[in-house]
């Protein structure tokens, strides 16, 4: 049976980082509020950013680390030379590979920006299109980067992948506060922070590698190799597809006019924090044990660890989500709302955080069920189940975009996200023959009970807080101390009673 005190430490381990990391998320997006706010021009860094940021994701942290560790903790576990010649051998293939990819994308930008922004004017696509091919290069770094993560990840070794994107927060924060003021216009030395950021993710790894022994070894069509191939296609046709919706989102989101991308991106900033720093981490740490568990002969030590994992989830996201319902508005104002960043820039953040924030636990959910398939070397169920989530979300954006701009699209991301996780439960437990969504609806009506007392008890505060006019510091941090309290005596009572009960 695995031992919950050594995944609690290793998710607080992971936690502790991606926190620091999001904390220092949110310091950088305050910085580029205060120095770009909801401009036209940052709209043309995300559009420019978003293909190298959706390649990160398809070929590096996401679907590389997802089809590399399961296969090298079987090399592993049959020995350390067997384990470290397959990573020898991806690791050079990554080598050739993303400079190619790099060479493609530059010479390619031209033909995709108009069809990601087709809303945009010739000059704003003109300056999309430069910034695009500046940024490219960013993809060869955390692809690297994403190999260094899985070998140290596979090897229990968290700290280092968790804290890497740390340098990545930093550069992006250098290149708005010391390289954009040297430059015209400015927002190239936000693009140019971001290939500083993914310069410094990868460096900050290689010392924590010396465990690993490298030898130069290039097969590209070796058995491992297609075998991690196999693994990696089915991945990244999933990532690709749940991406699709960011596309999607984003070219509609361009013909509401200037500050509309920006404002839904500020607003996904703060939705991803509560995820980054737990559900990610969560889901980071149980990846590994899962994959383990998986290949045991008592299959109950795997269902037990993905139970676990998804009670956790419920625990921290719901009255997250409560918390951002409540105090979006204070939050928003407290981080943003400086420099260009106005009151009509918060009340469009606030009105597309408010609709996003009631995906929350669907979404985290999402992250570790689809660990739970990867473990089982299953990563062609997930494709299939967001390509309908996908499907699903486009016909609501359509439905939705016309009545509430860019709040219709955020509720469409998140009803989407909440069918997807049914969907993956229903196929889970019919998968391993258990009955694991009426645990799971159980467990979400009683947190939600608690996360709605702690809700109502942060609004009360707030409000009576309100009256006085104290600042958005004051009214985020008394929320937030309230938010603690109110939930942590309903958890902690809950659990005393649980005890005594046991005990009875």
């Amino acid at each position: 049976m695995w031992n919950l005190r050594d995944l609690l430490q290793s998710v607080f381990v992971i936690a502790l980082a991606t926190g620091g990391s999001r904390v220092l998320g949110l310091v950088r997006e305050a910085v580029i509020a205060n120095r770009f706010g909801a401009s036209a021009d940052y709209d043309a860094f995300l559009i420019a950013f978003m293909i190298p940021n959706l390649l990160r994701l398809l070929l590096a942290e996401g679907a590389l680390s997802t089809a590399f560790i399961p296969l090298f903790a079987q090399h592993l576990g049959r020995g350390r030379e067997l384990a470290d010649r397959f990573a020898s051998n991806v690791l050079t293939v990554a080598l050739v590979f993303f400079p190619l990819i790099v060479a493609l994308g530059i010479w390619l930008a031209p033909q995709y920006v108009p069809l990601l922004a087709d809303g945009f004017p010739a000059a704003k696509q003109a300056l999309t299109i430069s910034l695009a091919t500046l940024m490219f290069p960013f993809i060869m770094l955390v692809g690297i980067a994403a190999v260094f993560m899985g070998i140290l990840n596979s090897n229990g070794r968290f700290f280092a992948p968790a804290w890497a994107p740390v340098f990545f927060n930093g550069g992006m924060i250098v290149g708005a506060l010391v390289i954009a003021p040297q430059v015209n216009p400015p927002i190239y030395g936000l693009a140019a922070g971001v290939l500083l950021g993914g310069l410094g993710q990868l460096l900050f790894q290689v010392p924590f590698l010396r465990f690993f022994n490298y030898r130069f070894t290039f097969e590209p069509l070796n058995e491992d190799l297609r075998r991690m191939m196999g693994l990696l296609l089915p991945t990244v046709l999933g990532l690709a597809v749940i991406e699709l919706n960011v596309i999607v989102d984003s070219k509609l989101a361009s013909r509401l006019g200037d500050g509309q991308i920006a404002a839904l991106q500020y607003a996904v900033r703060l939705f991803q924090l509560p995820l980054g720093v737990f559900a990610v981490a969560l889901a980071t740490v149980l990846l590994p044990l899962l994959s383990r568990q998986a290949h045991s002969e008592n299959r109950l030590e795997f269902i037990a660890s993905l139970k676990q994992g998804l009670h956790w989830a419920a625990f921290i996201l719901l009255p997250a989500t409560a918390g951002l319902l409540v105090l979006g508005g204070p939050i928003i104002g407290l981080l943003f709302e400086h420099g260009r960043f106005g009151p009509e820039d918060t009340a469009r953040t606030l009105y597309a955080l408010r609709f996003l924030a009631l995906g929350l636990v669907g979404y985290g959910m999402i992250y570790l069920l689809t660990r739970a398939f990867y473990a089982l070397q299953d990563s062609r169920t997930p494709v299939v189940i967001s390509a309908v989530a996908v499907a699903i979300n486009i016909a609501l954006d359509l439905l939705l975009i016309g009545p509430m701009g860019i709040g219709g699209l955020a509720l469409a991301t998140s009803l989407s996200g909440f069918a997807e996780m049914i969907m993956l439960m229903l196929v889970l437990q019919h998968r391993l023959e258990i009955s694991l969504m009426p645990r799971i609806a159980l467990d979400l009506g009683k947190i939600s009970l608690k996360a709605l007392f702690m809700g109502a008890c942060v609004y009360a505060a707030d409000l009576g807080l309100s009256y006085v006019n104290p600042g958005e510091f004051a009214r985020v941090g008394l929320g937030v101390a309230v938010g603690i309290a109110s939930y942590g005596l309903l958890a902690f009572r809950a659990e005393g009673l649980r005890k005594m009960a046991q005990r009875d």
